[in-house]
C-alpha cells in the first residue's frame, strides 16, 4: 500500500516537473520567435532609436528567471528537499570513509 502511494507521488511530482520544463521551453521559443520580429519592426519603422533593447533585455530577464526556477535553482542546491538530500549525501560520504579506514 505504501509503495503504491510512493509511486503515485513520484508520478505526480515527475508530471509536474515535465510540465514546468515544457512551460519553460514554450516561453523560450516564443521569446526566440518574437524578439527578431520586434527588432525588425524597430529597424524598419524607427531605425534612429533602437527601442528593441528594452524588450530584448526586459523579457530576457524574465526568461532567465524562468530558467532559474525550472533548472538553475535546483543545480545551485537550494530547491525543495535540499537539506534532506544534503544530509543523505554527507552520510553516504561518511560511510564510505568509515569503510575505507575501518
Amino acid at each position: 500500500m505504501q509503495q503504491n502511494f510512493t509511486k503515485e507521488q513520484s508520478y505526480i511530482k515527475a508530471k509536474k516537473r515535465v510540465k514546468d520544463i515544457k512551460g519553460f521551453y514554450i516561453h523560450f521559443s516564443v521569446y526566440c520567435i518574437v524578439i527578431p520580429i520586434i527588432i525588425a519592426v524597430n529597424l524598419l519603422f524607427s531605425p534612429g532609436f533602437h527601442w528593441f533593447w528594452f524588450s530584448l533585455l526586459g523579457w530576457g530577464v524574465g526568461v532567465f528567471f524562468h530558467w532559474m526556477a525550472v533548472f538553475g535553482f535546483r543545480k545551485i542546491g537550494f530547491g525543495k528537499d535540499w537539506e534532506e538530500k544534503k544530509i543523505k549525501e554527507l552520510m553516504e560520504e561518511q560511510q564510505k570513509k568509515d569503510r575505507n579506514h575501518g
